[in-house]
């Protein structure tokens, strides 16, 4: 018999070493409508934010009122979405081409040994009937802001009693998963805390989740050779990559997150365009600490959602003690400063990386943490290396303690809780920590012939740009490599890759080393290139002036974008005016010789205005005719 490929069987795990069972359950899953449309259509809209949120009673609520409309897929709505027990006679019923017996084999599911009822087992006498002029069309879910998978129970009557019929618990979530650009798949991961009881086990496998959806939704898809995907977990980002990438090396240090990725990709293999049988065609899987693996290789793109989490160290932990999902094993933010340090040595040139993170922001007694916080990130990303860092969350050390000792459920030991928040605080302290940021991370390595002196070399001062609220640099844009830190805290708009990319490409156009510095790129003439377009507003811009009532001019101008970012930017009276004449009429050029006869400017606009407006053009908020 020949031997198993790596990862197809590991303890605790789903087995992905037979060829014919896996492609029966994606039939049977198939076949019983296990979709994200038909379990939100099931249980309800309402019913499916409430899930997305890890409250299940809604869906169960439903289920019991509605599940003998659809046993088969309320069976295994309420089996894998919310963890309930079930007859092995349901599941037989609900899967036929795998059965229980299948599920079992699969590493799915496992035996109740303690007294539990169906939620479902006397739906029958409960359930309403459906009234079709009730019913509401789905929306379907769009991308990862909505919940990629709902719920629904099993009918249990019928079932039979004693041994011959075991009440069976799901061993792993499974769940429907759907975006605007991918098939339907389904994705198992381990059951998360509203699903089972106690503490998170400690290789919990995490599923698709808000930090995971956020990723995939910062991603750009451009057609790419060779992907990599740090620390795949579920491999929920590599199900992505595959869309774009021609081969995709996922990596992770734990063999039960492996062993998921692949059971995952040979489950979906017909939507991810995967040949089963030369699985290492398209995707290849190692174990190994965060770029040690693929160390001395190129990718021309790289995403990951690290195991960032802060967490306090002991002289005394194991590797066992950690959640490996989270917790990369180093102190303080030193997971971090290292990836931000050395993805780009496995970046080739124009390769760019995706990445979520946290960092710590030490105390400082002159200046908030909101000013501060791109300090560090700043100093860890190679010179060489272009970085654009969005910070989307600011907590205090008890705010961050209580996040993440919460999302492992570690509140249900009272005792060990207490003592896990007082090790937080006092690591924090330990280190002067005054906050704690969370963001997204953009890395660029220029083309050959677009870098700066090399690693070492000072960036440039930044140029003028207009004032966004929030941002903490202005755009560097007499710099070849851009190094971008800002804020946005308030809800963007979703998904966010189309706009950070177009964005990104400005910015690199902006940002062009010429003569004189600061200019942008140049026309034959020497002045900055931009200057002979012609824009337009863009349409979900919007201006607002305030001003003392009665006062002849406003004390603040205001544009805001209604799409992408949805910054907020303060202008100068002159960068309004020369704003309100773009509507693509006259270039850029005759708009500022008009301004300057106007004002009676001597010698033509400052360098603060055109950055202003160099800023509202590589902002989106002006727009090329």
């Amino acid at each position: 018999m020949a031997e198993a490929p790596a990862f197809s069987t590991v303890p605790d795990a789903p087995r992905s070493d037979d060829p014919v069972l896996v492609p029966r359950l994606r039939a049977g899953l198939a076949a019983a409508g296990f979709t994200v449309d038909r379990v939100t259509d099931l249980v309800g809209p309402e019913a499916m934010a409430a899930w997305s949120r890890d409250q299940a009673v809604p869906a169960r609520r439903a289920l019991q009122r509605r599940g003998g409309q659809d046993p088969a897929l309320s069976t295994l709505a309420a089996f894998f979405l919310l963890g309930d027990p079930v007859r092995a006679s349901a599941l037989d019923a609900a899967l036929p081409t795998v059965g229980s017996r299948g599920l079992r084999r699969l590493g799915l599911v496992e035996t109740v040994t303690v007294n539990a009822t169906p939620i479902l087992e006397d739906a029958g006498s409960s359930q309403e009937p459906r009234d079709p002029a009730g019913a509401r069309d789905p929306e379907r879910a769009q991308g990862p802001e909505s919940s990629p998978g709902p719920a629904r129970a099993p009918v249990g009557a019928g079932h039979r009693e004693g041994p011959q019929d075991p009440l069976l618990r799901a061993a792993m979530d499974l769940r429907p998963y759907a975006t605007d650009s991918s098939e339907e798949l389904w994705v198992a991961s381990d059951l998360g805390a509203f699903q089972r009881p106690g503490v998170l086990r400690r290789d919990h496998v995490l599923g698709i989740g808000g930090a995971s959806t956020t990723l995939v939704q910062a991603t750009p898809r451009r057609p790419v050779a060779t992907a990599l995907d740090l620390g795949t977990g579920c491999g929920i980002q590599t199900f992505h990559l595959l869309a774009h990438a021609e081969h995709v090396t996922a990596t992770d240090i734990s063999e039960r997150a492996l062993a998921t990725t692949r059971f995952n990709l040979l489950l979906n293999a017909p939507a991810l365009g995967i040949d089963p049988q030369h699985l290492d065609a398209r995707v290849s899987l190692e174990i190994g600490s965060m770029l040690g693996p693929v160390a001395g290789r190129g990718f021309d793109m790289v995403v990951s959602n690290p195991p960032f989490v802060i967490t306090p160290r002991s002289e005394r932990e194991t590797d066992a003690e950690r959640f490996t999902y989270r917790d990369g094993g180093l102190p303080g933010d030193r997971i971090v400063r290292d990836l931000l340090g050395a993805i780009p040595s496995v970046l080739n040139p124009g390769g760019t990386a995706h990445l979520l993170a946290n960092w710590e922001i030490p105390r400082d007694p002159e200046d908030e943490p909101s000013l501060t916080w791109s300090r560090g990130p700043d100093s860890w990303i190679p010179r060489d290396t272009g970085a654009w860092l969005i910070q989307r969350e600011l907590q205090d050390p008890c705010e961050y303690a209580e996040t993440w000792l919460q999302d492992a459920s570690q509140q249900r030991d009272p005792e060990g809780f207490d003592r896990a928040y007082a090790a937080y605080l006092d690591d924090f302290a330990s280190r002067d920590v005054a906050a704690i940021g969370f963001g997204m991370v953009w890395l660029h390595r220029p083309e050959a012939g677009h870098e700066n002196d090399g690693p070492g070399q000072e960036a440039p001062a930044a140029a003028s740009s207009p004032t966004v609220a929030g941002a903490d640099r202005a755009l560097p844009q007499d710099a070849a490599v851009p190094r971008i830190f800002e804020t946005v805290p308030h809800p963007i708009q979703q998904p966010i890759a189309p706009t950070l990319a177009a964005e990104w490409e400005r910015i690199l156009r902006m940002a062009r080393q010429t003569t004189p510095p600061g200019a942008g790129a140049v026309s034959p003439d020497g002045e900055p290139a931009w200057l002979d377009h012609h824009y337009t507003v863009a349409p979900d811009v919007t201006e607002e002036r305030h001003g003392a009532p009665g006062a002849e001019d406003p004390a603040l101008i205001l544009l805001r974008q209604g799409a992408g970012l949805r910054r907020t930017v303060i202008l100068s009276s002159e960068a309004a005016g020369f704003v309100g004449v773009c509507d693509g009429e006259l270039g850029a050029r005759q708009i500022l010789a008009a301004l300057g006869a106007l004002l009676g400017w001597e010698g033509g606009p400052g360098q603060q205005l055109l950055g202003e407006i160099e800023g509202l053009i590589t902002h989106g908020f002006l727009l090329v005719v």
